[in-house]
């Protein structure tokens, strides 16, 4: 496996210590890429960089930047804006540490992984990940990166150190100037709060990322497959309507019912995406738990789905891999 490489390294220093350090990314994008066809054909659409007075197609190394000033346009070439910040482009300085609870997750945009470019530097990075993690805080910085500058918070997660690049306070939208439908502090009856707190109790649950996946890229990639096969797929149910405010108090009771009290001993609820999702009709449920185990595990989603199909399975489109797993093992859905 190749070792991947930074996208950006430089000096961090906080106070005298300084460390070489780099940038590696620490997300992925499990997006379904589609290329742009000519409706009725198969060729491809490209994009071109085209001269709009010549129409002539001008090559990456020819294009300059410009700004817009109104009546002319202010060219800047890419090395000046390296040489306007001299030195801070390799330079990571730690300007002071804050407490994490005082940075509001609004302010949260991409998180990096960081780590010391060299063995010999183990020791000061793991010092100063220790020493984060113990007193929770979070140290915050600028640094230039691909001739932007960056506002960051430096924080200590699971054993390293992570770079979590932030917004800028002009950047963060003021929602009253937003949404002209605020509701402000709109007043809720003591029944209605009290039975939204009893339906959030019923639907609490431990937080596991793992339980969630992309059930929409999964149905995108079902859709292909089935596509391919000449098939058709079911479409998504419509959206809930909205709650009306008459009905609400009725609303929150029959949720309280369906997610289960934990007084009356039902089990706690899960969210929907996740792969024990609700939502499932009470049949639906019954079959997939009873369902015993068959040689189908192994198969991906999208062969997954073509079987539900031939076996005319009923929900299948809103099924996660692991609920197609079992219906597709029940004796029901082979005979």
């Amino acid at each position: 496996m190749a070792v991947a490489r930074p996208v950006w390294a430089g000096n961090l220093s906080f106070g005298l210590v300084s460390l070489p350090v780099g940038l590696y990314t620490a997300t992925d994008s499990h997006t379904i890429h589609f290329h742009q066809l000519q409706r009725g054909a198969s060729d491809r659409i490209r994009n071109k960089r085209i001269n709009e007075r010549t129409g002539d197609e001008v090559q990456l190394d020819d294009i300059v930047k410009g700004y817009d000033t109104g009546g002319e346009y202010v060219l800047v070439e890419p090395k000046e804006l390296d040489e306007i910040a001299p030195g801070r482009s390799q330079s990571l300085d730690i300007a002071g540490f804050v407490d994490l609870a005082e940075v509001d997750p609004i302010f949260f945009d991409k998180t990096y992984y960081l780590g010391p470019r060299g063995k010999e530097f183990a020791k000061v990075c793991s010092l100063l990940e220790q020493a984060l993690a113990r007193s929770d805080k979070a140290g915050i910085a600028t640094f230039v990166m691909r001739q932007h500058e960056y506002l960051v918070a430096l924080k200590a997660e699971n054993g390293l150190l992570t770079l979590h690049t932030l917004h800028w306070a002009d950047e963060i939208r003021d929602p009253k100037k937003e949404i002209d439908t605020l509701p402000g502090k709109a007043k809720a009856s003591d029944k209605e709060l009290k039975m939204a707190e009893q339906l959030i109790g019923a639907m609490s649950m431990t937080w596991d990322p793992g339980e969630f996946h992309d059930t929409f890229q999964e149905k995108v990639a079902a859709l292909i497959e089935a596509k391919k096969a000449g098939e058709t797929v079911e479409k998504a149910e419509p959206a809930a309507e909205a709650t009306g405010v008459v009905d609400l108090m009725e609303a929150l009771r029959a949720s309280v019912e369906r997610a289960g009290s934990p007084k009356a001993g039902g089990g706690k609820a899960t969210a929907s995406g996740s792969s024990k999702a609700a939502g499932k009709t009470p049949a639906a449920k019954k079959r997939i738990r009873s369902a015993p185990k068959e040689d189908v595990a192994g198969l991906s989603k999208a062969d997954l789905y073509k079987k539900a199909a031939a076996a005319n399975l009923p929900g299948r489109s809103q099924m996660s891999r692991e609920d197609l797993v079992k219906a597709l093992a029940s004796p029901s859905s082979r005979s």
